[in-house]
């Protein structure tokens, strides 16, 4: 019941009405019997500052950030966790005293949702294709977590330099090796975990995938796509045609909402909270597995 002492978070953006995060915060705040309310905030652009002033001056307890405001509201805060400032993106905003902190729950939240499938990281070769701003955020947190190569494929080369440059120069180690997509065949020959960073199969583009050629999926353990809708996306599809494990970014997206939700509040969720919000989530959207 909202009341006096209900508290509220929010996601600001623009477009922002289309967010599926209310339905992860308000399902968890029913669940956990928070005093809460979660609503999208559509800002314009060039009111960017004034919201974020405006929202810590309502007493806000945390918001999110999502396209196009994740690196310019850097500017506008108190402070900023140092994996986001590394990243150089900002989506979770949390209330101090003099202004808000920003935090990279994106990343983190890609970490907890592969850890809890099994995929691991540290020492792994991985192909990681594209180079915006997701991908680029995919490439610190791999260097982060120790892999052992990471080899960044995009369409133009100049762009995958950029954040190859950027992350070693960063980890002072050549871990990001950046390489024109059209060279995939010139990969070593062995298995990769695969990272698919780019909206290439997004919905209503189901039947479109970065890469044709089967024989690319043949050098897939593991196929991790950023994309949750659809479900399964076409590259998920042929990576398990060619015998690999293939996961969509649902997860990340809870994870992400819930590392936002454990900062607000102090508090811990367990596995079952996971598992309730990606039911309720599923169910929400009409989402099959």
């Amino acid at each position: 019941m909202i009341n006096g002492q209900t508290r509220t978070c929010g996601i600001i953006g623009n477009p922002v009405k289309h967010t599926i995060s209310p339905i992860i915060h308000n399902s968890l705040a029913d669940r956990l019997g928070h005093n809460l309310v979660y609503v999208p905030f559509p800002v314009k652009e060039g009111d960017l500052e004034a919201a974020v002033k405006g929202a810590y001056a309502l007493d806000i307890l945390g918001m999110n950030v999502t396209v196009p405001y994740k690196s310019e509201v850097i500017k506008h805060l108190a402070e900023v966790d140092e994996l986001a400032a590394g990243i150089g993106a900002v989506n979770t905003l949390v209330r101090t005293d003099g202004g808000y902190k920003g935090y990279n729950t994106d990343m983190s939240g890609l970490w907890r949702a592969m850890s809890g499938e099994g995929i691991r990281i540290e020492g792994e070769e991985i192909i990681l294709i594209g180079a915006g701003g997701a991908a680029r955020a995919v490439a610190y947190l791999c260097a982060k977590q120790g892999a052992g190569k990471v080899y960044l494929l995009n369409r133009t080369l100049e762009k995958a330099k950029l954040i190859a440059d950027e992350v070693n120069g960063s980890f002072g180690r050549t871990v990001i090796v950046p390489m024109l997509l059209s060279d995939y065949t010139e990969l070593p020959d062995r298995k990769f975990l695969a990272i698919q960073a780019t909206s290439v199969g997004l919905e209503p583009h189901d039947d479109e995938v970065i890469i044709e050629d089967e024989a690319f999926y043949q050098k897939i353990h593991t196929g991790y796509d950023l994309i949750y809708k659809p479900f399964n996306t076409r590259f998920m599809k042929l990576v398990r045609a060619a015998g690999g494990q293939a996961y969509n970014g649902l997860k990340m997206l809870i994870y992400q909402g819930i590392d936002a939700y454990e900062l607000w509040n102090d508090v811990k969720l367990n596995a079952e909270d996971v598992e309730f919000v990606y039911d309720r989530i599923k169910e929400e959207m009409g989402l099959q597995a």
